[in-house]
Formats: structure tokens, sequence, C-alpha cells
């Protein structure tokens, strides 16, 4: 784990003196104190962390550095005056001059004093990453559908090889990634990054901390158009990813090729390429893909004139993909088909949307946490193949900018066909309703609440015994409150 002499080599871009008497103060005052964990938040401080405060939107994470201390923090960085008192080493370049540094002064908890905190995170992680002991290949995946999933496959099949860290949860931005880096340890030989997209130039900040060998990307679509501004846009901010690869034959770009705006990336990336898809001729193909409801897929996967059937929990055709792009990682990192083949099958990962039955025989297929048009549209194609009377519960879809209209159209094209009875949440959810019934989806069956607390006070009049319903909408629309409902009220019974 990292010391305080690893942060303060760090953030004084490595330019500590040779000069005796100052190794000799580094060595006495940091070397011997350890690290235990690295949070941005002080409730989560415990005996032996660093707590780097931030500013935030509604909170400031430089009004409780007194409080990481009192969990038990041992040192904070600030990009503030810390408040009067605190033991303080100010390590910003005008100020900081190691040759001064008296071990008697550094008295723990400890403040350190930086120009920015965010920066200062970014500066050690990076740091962090590059002084591991070993070679480490890292891998980057972004993209706008299915980036999770693919990243909990991925580590999956190489975990039957290598010792693996991964970005948990959403873990995936310019602080949760660095944040991630900072727990490498020296038996890690993987880092599998999950990389997320909300501004350009974004992805390129989180290479250059990670410093990834492989990138993969899954798909380009319209979540995050709001902000990006455009498809165009996006495409661009994540194709980040394989302009930041080493050249070839170190650097590997995993691209999509059923996917026209990936596909264009080929040309982007100094790495040599390895291609996959369903439709259009790529290096790694899925043929004879069938899908067995909740029981998960199965296909051939045809790599160098050499089929090889497969079979995988996960749900739904579109899943296939993912599996393309773990089986695609895995292949380059010297995994054989034994173990490929053994790792799918037996994968059980804990991805965000997953299937249970109720009282009832109600069988649910929670998709809560998020939504876009291509993740919903997935979603429904799952419903469809299941039998018996299916429900589809859909919230707004946000963040999607000038798509707003067309992203919710074609939601309500597949819903026609996919679902017996639709229950919507939202105002942007009534273009769902509209094209759902301009398509001769019944009006009686379409019901529309404007929010998820109305539709989960009236939600149990409208399911029966024996049905398979989907729940999925964006996050902040609080989809979970219908699905609490539901199971409050199939408990009660």
């Amino acid at each position: 784990m990292i010391n305080p002499k690893d942060i303060v080599y760090a953030l004084t871009n490595h330019r500590l003196p040779l000069a005796a008497s100052s190794k000799r103060a580094l060595h006495e005052a940091f070397f011997n104190q350890a690290i235990t964990s690295v949070t941005i938040d002080s409730r989560q401080a415990e005996a032996g962390s660093l707590f780097i405060a931030l500013p935030g939107e509604h909170v400031d994470g430089h009004d409780y550095i007194q409080s990481a201390f009192d969990q038990g923090a041992i040192l904070a960085i600030t990009g503030k005056e810390p408040p009067e008192g605190m033991n303080t080493v100010d390590l910003r370049v005008e100020s900081f001059d190691p040759q001064h540094l008296d071990p008697q002064d550094i008295t723990f908890p400890l403040c350190l004093r930086v120009q920015d905190s965010l920066s200062a995170l970014h500066t050690i992680a990076t740091y962090w990453r590059l002084r591991h002991p070993h070679p480490l290949h890292t891998i980057g995946i972004t993209g706008s559908v299915g980036k999770t999933s693919t990243k909990e496959l991925i580590s999956a099949l190489l975990e039957q090889k290598y010792s693996v860290l991964k970005n948990p949860g959403n873990r995936n931005n310019e602080i949760g990634l660095p944040l991630t880096l900072l727990e490498l340890a020296d038996h890690h030989e993987c880092a599998v990054l999950e990389m997320g997209f909300y501004v350009p130039g974004e992805i390129q900040t989180l290479c250059e901390i990670a410093q990834p060998q492989i990138g993969v990307i899954t798909n380009i679509g319209t979540v995050h158009a709001e902000r990006a501004g455009s498809q165009e846009n996006i495409a661009k901010g994540k194709a980040e990813l394989v302009q930041s690869l080493p050249a070839a034959p170190e650097g590997v770009a995993i691209l999509n090729m059923d996917d026209p705006w990936v596909r264009k990336m080929a040309e982007m990336t100094q790495a040599q390429t390895l291609t996959y898809g369903i439709t259009e001729k790529s290096d790694l193909m899925a043929k004879n893909i069938h899908t067995h409801g909740l029981d998960g897929v199965s296909c051939t996967l045809s790599y160098r004139g050499v089929n090889h059937e497969i079979k995988s929990p996960l749900l739904g055709a579109f899943s296939v993909y993912t599996i393309l792009c773990a089986t695609a990682v895995a292949l380059t990192l010297d995994l054989d088909w034994d173990l490929i083949t053994a790792g799918l099958e037996k994968s059980r990962l804990n991805l965000r949307m997953h299937s249970f039955t109720l009282p009832g025989d109600i069988t649910i297929l929670d998709d809560t946490y998020n939504a876009s048009p291509d993740s919903t549209i997935a979603a429904l194609e799952l419903l469809q193949g299941l039998g018996r009377r299916r429900v589809a519960i859909l919230g707004d879809m946000l963040e999607l900018g000038r798509y707003e209209h067309s992203g919710h159209k074609s939601v309500g094209m597949v819903a026609a066909t996919a679902a017996d009875e639709l229950i919507l949440i939202g105002n942007r959810a009534r273009i769902i309703a509209d094209t759902a019934a301009a398509k001769g989806f019944a009006e009686n069956a379409i019901h529309w609440f404007a929010d998820s607390t109305q539709a989960a006070e009236q939600i149990t009049g409208l399911i029966k015994k024996g049905d398979t319903i989907l729940i999925k909408g964006s996050n902040s629309m609080r989809m979970d409150r219908i699905l609490t409902a539901i199971k409050g009220a199939e408990d009660a019974k």
C-alpha cells in the first residue's frame, strides 16, 4: 500500500533532493507510516486512511477534514487552507522546500496542502500505477451500452489465469478510476477499468492516469448527448481511448464492427486492431445465436477459421456482444479456448439487470439502475422472448438531448410488439405511449403516471398472477420505488 513518502514524492514532481539530511527527514517522518485506504468520504475513513478533500456541487470535502481525522485518518490532502491549528506541510511548488523538512515538525494526523486536490489525486494515482513492480495488463472499456457487463465478464474470464483489479460499481470517472488504481497491490497482474464519458477530454485524462494497453469500445449510442451535444461528439469522446493506446504490437484496440461509429476508429489508432461482430465481417464473429429465455444464450464463436460452441447464463441476444468483447480480451491475453468456454459457461455475474421470482409466480426483470434507447430496446427484446403475460414498466430516459424524441419513439416501436401491457412513467414516456398506440397497441393496455411515486401507489392493481415484468428507466426516475411496491404487495399476500 502507498505510504506518505510516496505521496510527497509524487506531489513534488519527483524533485526531492538527494541531500542526506532531507532523505533522513523524509524517512523518519513518513517512511514508517502506512496508508491503509484512500477515501473522499470522511464517513468511510478508518485508522490509517488518507482523506482527499474534494469540492463538490453540494458538499465540500474540505469541511470534513477534522471528521476524517476523528475517524482515524492520518493524512489529508487539501486544496484549501486547512483549519487553524492543524499540522500542515505545504507542498505547493512555490512553497515546498524539502531541504528544510524537519521530522520534528511533522506529527500525525497531517494535512498536505496542494494547489488542487483533484489534480493531486490524479498525480498520486498515476505515480502509483507507474511504480507497479510487475508488468500490468491494463484494459480500458468504454461505450454507450454494456460497459459494466463487459467489464464484469472480462474480469471473470481473466481471473481464471491472472490476479485482477477492477473498478467496482460506477467508479468509472475522474474520481472513481484513480481511487481504484490506488488499490493496486503487488500481486495484481491485470487492471480492468470501465471508463465513463460526459465531456470531451475526460477519457483522455483517464487514459493518462491508467495508461491502458488494451482498449475496448462496445458501441456509440445517444446517452449523454444532452451534455456532449451529438452522437458524433460522443464518438469523438469515446475514440480518445483508442487514440491513447500505445502502438502495435503492445497496444490493441478491440472494436465492434457492427457499429459504424466504432468501425471508423480503426483508422484513429496506432494500436493493432482486433475486431468483433455478428453481421459485419470481423476477426471474431458470433453466429447461430439462440436465446433460452432466463436460461441464457448459446452461439458459435468463429476465430481464425475455427468454430467454438459456447453457452452463457447472460440474458438476451444483445449479451452476445458482451461475450464477444470479453472473448477478444481473453484471446489477446493468451487464454486458451478451454478456459474461455468454461469461464463463459459458469460466469454468473452481478449485473445491473437480474431476474427473480415473487410469490404469485411473478417474474421480475429488474433493470432499474438506468436506461438508454439501446439498452431499453435490448431489455424489451428479452421480454418479448419470454412466455405468459408480459408487462413493461418504463420510465423517462434522460440526458438524450436532441435525440430525446427519436429515442423514446424507437422504444415505443419495439414496445408495441414486445409487451402485452405498458405502464409508463414521466412526461417523455408519453412519446412511448403515443408511438405504441399508433402501431396498434391497445390503448386500454397503456397506463401513464406522472412519477414513480404515483405509479407505485397504483401498481398492484395493474399486475396479475403469472406476469413477467420488466422495470426500466433512468436512475433519477426512481423506478426502484415501483419494485419495492410490487415486492411489498406480493410478500403481504
